[in-house]
């Protein structure tokens, strides 16, 4: 039975991060396609010792799961999931950025060798090149029925893993809009909001492009599942404009939190994990999904080439969708929970506080909400250096 934590409110896992790399690694292999790194869906699995060998290993983000009020070292679900199966869980906080995660592990995976990591949580984005790659098992779904029964239907089948053979949403969030109702003065609907006269100087935009595009061309109206490189083109042009007249006052990584917090910036591009911790310290500052939509992002859980406990790891991504787990996690994460389930087992806390975050839509968006999300198809290994190239070029990365 799900037990609420109380009142300590863990800081918010992307506000520790620092902006995401340009990723030389990254480009040169995704981006060139190059064949070497390819690998057959023949020569991906390994010799599974799951039944023998009672582990698994999992590399994961830092503050991205929950822990114990008392011992910040104590990670209650994954307890109860040793507890349950028998089955040790090295759980590791290695991954602080994509681009870096996939130099470290990329040359293992490439030369066909294993990475000693059964388990990976990576970005959407990245996720996709991993999949297009050939470097991560598709799992067994059979062996997931909690996966099966539970999976949000709109994370369900993405562009780049139809179906989520190979991925499963960890935590899910969006890209909109936050700002400081009281200092604005009133309420921002859309994205064009952004560009008022008395905003000049004091909006932010994220620095990372796959963070960025999304949302800015849904504000041009954009269906982000299916946009063209006219499409960023066309935003690009935008941006540049409003740098060189002085609008933007910077791009940022997680850091626009301070900004926001600090009144230097009124409104940003933001997450909605991070606008629900801010609104703990001030209610004035609020998250809006725009009129003309946002972007719904997951990180997801992939199984690597040659991982030696694959149906260990298996089993401990079912365990998360347990709708009693993951709603345990989801009132310490705040991200939008993958399990709509877990939306009653919260709702039933006998805290007031854990019961209230049943009804928050950044948790669980609820149907008008959820009309205006979309999930942006991904940038192709084509399109990617030079897309890089102009969007860096503006960022000043």
């Amino acid at each position: 039975m799900f037990v609420p934590r109380g009142n300590v409110r863990p800081p918010s896992r992307r506000s520790v991060l620092r902006a995401l790399g340009s990723g030389a690694l990254a480009g040169g292999l995704a981006g060139c396609g190059v064949p070497a790194a390819y690998v057959a869906p023949g020569d991906r699995a390994g010799q599974d010792r799951s039944t023998r060998e009672k582990r698994v290993s999992w590399a994961n983000w830092p503050l991205y799961i929950d822990t114990d009020d008392a011992d910040a070292s104590r990670r209650p679900t994954l307890e109860a999931f040793e507890r349950r199966t028998g089955i040790t869980v090295d759980y590791v906080e290695e991954i602080n950025d994509n681009d870096e995660f996939f130099g470290k592990v990329g040359p293992a995976l490439m030369n066909h060798q294993d990475t000693g990591r059964d388990l990976i949580v990576l970005s959407d984005w990245m996720c996709a090149r991993f999949v297009r790659l050939g470097w991560v098992q598709e799992m067994d779904r059979a062996a997931q029925p909690n996966v099966t029964a539970h999976l949000d239907p709109q994370l369900r089948s993405p562009a780049f893993d139809p179906g989520r053979a190979f991925t499963v949403p960890w935590q899910s969030g969006i890209t909109g809009i936050a700002y400081n109702r009281r200092k604005v003065g009133r309420e921002l609907r859309r994205l064009s909001d952004l560009w008022a006269d008395d905003l000049k100087g004091r909006v932010t935009l994220l620095s990372g492009l796959d963070e960025a595009f999304a949302l800015l061309m849904q504000g041009n109206g954009v269906d982000v599942s299916r946009w063209t490189a006219d499409d960023f083109h066309r935003i690009c042009d935008q941006v540049e404009a409003r740098v060189r007249a002085g609008h933007i006052r910077r791009f940022t990584g997680n850091d626009y939190i301070k900004d926001l917090a600090s009144g230097d910036v009124l409104a940003c591009q933001a997450y909605s994990g991070d606008v629900i911790q801010l609104q703990a310290d001030d209610p004035d500052i609020a998250f809006v999904v725009p009129e003309e939509g946002a972007e719904l992002w997951s990180e997801s859980l992939m199984i690597p080439d040659l991982a030696r406990h694959k149906t260990n790891a298996e089993r401990l991504v079912d365990h998360y969708y347990d709708p009693e787990v993951a709603a345990e996690l989801a009132a310490w994460v705040n991200y939008v929970c993958p399990v709509p389930a877990a939306r009653d087992v919260l709702a039933s806390a006998s805290d007031k506080e854990t019961a209230a975050l049943a009804e928050d839509p950044l948790i669980f968006p609820d149907d008008t909400m959820r009309s205006r999300l979309a999930i942006a198809r991904d940038i192709t290994p084509r399109e990617r250096p030079g897309f890089a190239r102009r969007w860096n070029g503006i960022v000043g990365l």
